[in-house]
């Protein structure tokens, strides 16, 4: 069981230009127990999200080629990947900026800088949701969420 609860391997994509963001993020959840792999550009990043069909993906807003925001918005019309979980993790703030990446279908929104401990409990938390959404159906799906 990874240290923070979640109890599988997960294989993650992080989108971030910044090498020295991508090996805090990298190391942070490899200490976890999960794969990361780096997409360093907004253009290959749907490329490697589709080639790779991680668990969860990662994306920083302000790319070169497409935003993380775009790549966002490509995912969710995907047929493959529309429900793969989705963490903004970016420089951005304010309400219109978390707004925006939530409607274009992010699951969580985090601002730069963090705190590891956060971002790993955060992605830990994320997975386990998506594992339950995964076993459960539709219907018991919405009855846990409705109470």
């Amino acid at each position: 069981m990874g240290e923070k609860g979640y109890n599988t391997l997960a294989h993650i994509i992080y989108a971030e230009d910044d090498e020295f963001m991508a090996d805090i993020v990298r190391t942070t959840l490899q200490e976890d127990g999960h794969v990361v792999g780096i997409a360093d550009d907004g253009e290959n990043a749907p490329q490697a999200i589709k080639a790779k069909k991680p668990d969860l993906v990662i994306l920083d807003c302000n790319m070169p080629g497409l935003s993380g925001i775009s790549v966002l918005e490509r995912m969710r019309v995907d047929s493959q990947l529309y429900q793969t979980p989705v963490l903004v993790l970016t420089s951005r703030s304010g309400a219109s900026n978390v707004n925006l990446a939530k409607f274009a279908g992010a699951n969580e929104y985090m601002e730069k800088p963090f705190d590891r401990d956060y971002l790993a409990f955060i992605v830990d938390e994320m997975l386990a949701k998506a594992a339950f959404c995964v076993s459960k159906s539709p219907e018991a799906n919405a009855r846990a969420y409705l109470g």
